[in-house]
């Protein structure tokens, strides 16, 4: 197995990965490093989770530094496009830390907050400017910032631009960078948008794939419940959460009003629980994301477009409160947990009118989602094949423990409830005790 020292790595940024105790590359990244440090276009087709921030970031640093120059006033010499500020932000603070015996300047704009500290970095001259599109196309009309100097561009998460809408305004950034540069593209799916713009982007690039496309993890534990309808779904994630075993969930809704009322209805219920969504200020989210990955807060409620590019290690379980009505949206969600060689569970709310979603999702995905036929709110699958559903599982007690509180006893006798292996056949009993 190969280690960072076998990339051909500088010394800076080995110990800085050292100081973060990073040992053995990820596939990606021992795949896109070796060509990305002789400069060559890059498409990278691969989800959050798998290491592709140090994949780019690293080579970027090493080719920066290998070149040091003091960066001059408006002029960034790199540029990342991220399409969240979580992301973006995220993203930076990979550059910061893998770069920090460097001696080079980072920094992110982003939108939702004010632009003038942002302003001032860039006055100061930054090597790596991390971007989300809408603030970037803003300073650059302001002529607060120029890209006729980048030498290196990163388009990340291409798929969600097109997703959440921002393909041109994507376009507009990339007509005004020089021709002669050096360009990555990184996607998680390569819808035919995404792969026209990515033939248009990139020169003879190299094709780093880490995971089929559109396929789901093979450490998710997927589980789906039928209910009888939408308004049986709190009652039924109040059960499920009565699980220890969940020792931090991240619930997707379909819409910002759902996802304040699921948070609603927990806190209701004693669950400690937050929503994230793009109604919510930038201090705000920052707050929620904080409490979760601290484990203040043990559920996070968010939308997709919220939702994508959080990266917090420990999440053991993703409930799809609402089923995503684009099949790939499925398989971004459910990426959040299993991530860094961990396993993790899916589980997915199913009302009548959202069965066509789950065909849907079966069919991308290539497989079927294990049923749990037997549970407080069911209605029957008319649709999966016997052979599919999981065996009768038991009911909570009528009595049973708060949400969030630790069970005793009966806790540790089904520790283990969502970690057996998916069958098509079979699924684990005890789902719910």
């Amino acid at each position: 197995m190969p280690s960072f020292q076998d990339l051909r790595l500088v010394e800076p940024l080995l110990r800085a990965l050292q100081a973060r105790s990073y040992a053995v590359p990820t596939p990606i990244q021992e795949q896109a490093i070796p060509p990305l440090l002789q400069g060559r276009d890059l498409l990278g087709i691969a989800q959050t989770g798998t290491g592709k921030t140090a994949a780019f970031a690293l080579p970027i640093l090493q080719r920066l530094a290998h070149h040091h120059q003091r960066p001059e006033p408006r002029l960034p010499r790199a540029l990342v496009l991220s399409p969240t500020r979580e992301l973006a932000s995220q993203i930076a603070d990979s550059f910061t830390a893998y770069g920090q015996f460097l001696g080079l300047r980072n920094t992110v704009i982003f939108g939702g907050v004010g632009q003038n500290p942002q302003v001032q970095a860039l006055r100061a001259g930054v090597d790596v400017l991390v971007a989300t599109p809408g603030r970037l196309l803003d300073l650059l009309q302001q002529r607060h910032v120029s890209l006729r100097a980048v030498e290196i561009f990163v388009l990340d998460e291409a798929d969600r631009m097109l997703d959440m809408g921002f393909l041109p305004d994507v376009e507009r950034v990339i007509a005004q960078l020089p021709r002669d540069r050096h360009s990555m593209l990184f996607s998680a799916t390569m819808p035919p948008n995404i792969a026209r713009l990515a033939r248009s982007l990139l020169i003879d690039p190299i094709r780093v794939e880490v995971a089929p496309q559109a396929t789901t993890a093979e450490k998710v534990r997927q589980f789906v419940f039928f209910v009888r309808d939408k308004k049986a779904k709190p009652e039924l994630l109040r059960a499920v959460l009565e699980k220890p075993t969940i020792e931090r969930a991240l619930v997707f809704t379909r819409t910002k009003h759902g996802a304040d009322k699921v948070v609603r209805h927990l806190q209701k219920n004693g669950e400690q629980a937050v929503a994230i969504h793009g109604n919510k200020s930038q201090n705000a989210r920052e707050r929620a994301l904080d409490g979760f990955r601290e484990g203040s807060t043990r559920v996070l409620v968010a939308t997709d477009i919220a939702a994508r590019g959080i990266d917090v290690p420990g999440i053991t379980h993703v409930i799809n409160f609402d089923l995503p009505n684009v099949s790939e949206q499925y398989v971004h969600r459910i990426g959040r947990t299993a991530r860094a060689g961990r396993e993790g569970v899916s589980l997915s709310f199913c009302a009548p009118d959202e069965r066509e979603f789950l065909h849907d999702i079966e069919k991308l995905i290539r497989q079927k989602v294990a049923v749990v036929a037997d549970h407080p709110v069911a209605s029957a699958p008319a649709h999966v094949p016997a052979a599919t559903r999981a065996p009768h599982v038991h009911k909570p007690h009528a009595h049973g423990p708060r949400p969030g509180k630790q069970q005793h006893g009966s806790g540790q006798k089904h520790a283990a409830a969502y970690r057996g292996t998916p069958q098509r056949h079979a699924a684990p009993e005890h789902i719910l005790d």
